[in-house]
């Protein structure tokens, strides 16, 4: 895994250690390496290029994305939008 330094601001910190504090995530990383996913696959949706099923598609890309996350802790994460 690489490593990369960011400067947050002290709000949006807060909001990330309390997502962590709320047990949604182990630690404040894995939030940085979620939120880069969503937001990955959120840029991806309509730049993919559709063979058959679009919708279908876009699950295929989400689900390889989530891979490296837990079951339980994409349950809490999906919970969130809700």
């Amino acid at each position: 895994m690489d490593v990369a330094q960011f400067r947050i601001p002290k709000g949006l910190m807060r909001e990330v250690d309390k997502l962590v504090e709320k047990g949604f995530y182990s630690n404040k990383s894995d939030v940085i390496r979620d939120a880069l996913r969503r937001l990955i696959l959120e840029n991806q949706v309509g730049t993919l290029r559709s063979k058959e099923n679009s919708v279908r598609e876009v699950r295929i890309a989400r689900k390889d994305l989530s891979k490296q996350v837990s079951r339980k802790d994409l349950k809490k994460i999906n919970e969130l939008g809700k």
